[in-house]
């Protein structure tokens, strides 16, 4: 179907696959943060489960689409370039939080131990790379563990926020997660939940169309499989998370801000599950090359300077934002700069 469009016609419908994903994402922030105070699970939790999810799913749609029409490169490189890509977008947060560093106002330890658990997931597909290439009903062992570790995680965020056993010390510029919605309510905490449920799945459909327009774009123009997936679709589906992220700073939800990236982020590594459940011709992490894998460590270091970022805590940086800010920015476009000239 789509491969006798013209190209004209197959941009034109990745610009509105990826207009949707973005206008959706930016009604979801609102609908999260009331569903943060409503259920009591806070914003940090919900911003790293429930956002983290819904934003993701477009995403998972492209790389489950990519696995399941056999372009390893696509699928693992726009799960791992959306994680990069997403991780530079909470620096771009801080410049709009002029009071003080965003990682220092947000302060929130069930962010930090997402953070960590993150690392850890994405240390995986590097240990399932050079490993013999196995398989247990077509699936690589390692993408078992990671939906494991992914839940054992979750488990633990949600435990690690009810009885935490190391608190951030509050500042004058710490900006606590406390209940901003008011008495009245315009619908039910059901209806919220429903809506948001219905506008995830309609991103998710705008993520077929997406995975389905740049996989031809692909073979028509002869592009490279993972510049595509780690600079395109990877950044088009991770658009919401920079709209949700931007759209939580200004109503004063940090910690859903910072969530809802690391969150997100971890959530992106299942992409990798369901892939190589999806790919049928072996086992996805051995059907990657050396770019893909570059952008799996460019995370990996993005994810340690964030996380680092919480632990000092910098409450003024230069320019206005955090150190790590900066530092990551710089990671990211260096990143970007080697993939375009020198992979």
């Amino acid at each position: 179907m789509f491969a006798a469009l013209a190209t004209p016609a197959l941009l034109a419908l990745f610009t509105l696959a990826a207009a949707a994903i973005l206008v959706g994402g930016t009604r979801l922030t609102g609908m999260a943060d009331r569903l943060a105070d409503r259920t009591g699970l806070g914003e940090a939790l919900v911003g790293g489960v429930a956002l983290g999810a819904a934003t993701s799913l477009s995403g998972s749609v492209v790389s489950v689409t990519a696995a399941l029409e056999g372009r390893a490169s696509l699928a693992f490189a726009n799960g791992i370039g959306g994680i990069a890509a997403q991780t530079a977008f909470l620096a771009l947060a801080d410049l709009i939080h002029r009071k003080a560093n965003l990682e220092h106002a947000a302060a929130d330890l069930a962010n930090v131990f997402q953070g960590t658990t993150l690392m850890l997931l994405l240390s995986l597909p590097l240990v399932a790379w050079t490993l013999p290439e196995v398989a247990l009903f077509g699936v690589h062992p390692v993408s078992i563990v990671l939906a494991g570790v992914y839940g054992l995680g979750v488990y633990a965020a949600g435990r690690v926020r009810a009885a935490p056993m190391w608190r951030p010390v509050h500042t004058g510029a710490t900006q606590p997660d406390e209940p901003a919605e008011p008495a009245a309510r315009d619908a039910s905490t059901a209806a919220l939940a429903a809506r948001f449920l219905a506008l995830m799945l309609a991103m998710g459909a705008a993520g077929l169309l997406l995975a389905r327009t740049a996989g031809v774009l692909i073979d028509r123009l002869e592009l490279s499989a993972t510049l595509v997936g780690a600079l395109a679709t990877a950044v088009v589906t991770s658009l919401p998370e920079l709209v949700t992220t931007l759209a939580a700073v200004r109503r004063g939800a940090l910690q859903l801000a910072v969530g809802g990236i690391i969150g997100g982020n971890t959530f992106d590594t299942l992409f990798l599950t369901v892939s190589d459940v999806a790919y049928r011709d072996g086992s996805l992490y051995h059907a990657v090359g050396r770019a893909d894998l570059f952008w799996l460590v460019v995370g990996l270091v993005l994810t340690a300077i964030l996380t680092l970022g919480q632990l000092y805590r910098q409450r003024h940086g230069p320019a206005g934002i955090g150190l790590e800010s900066l530092v990551l920015l710089g990671v990211y476009a260096g990143a970007v700069a080697a993939q375009t000239l020198l992979l």
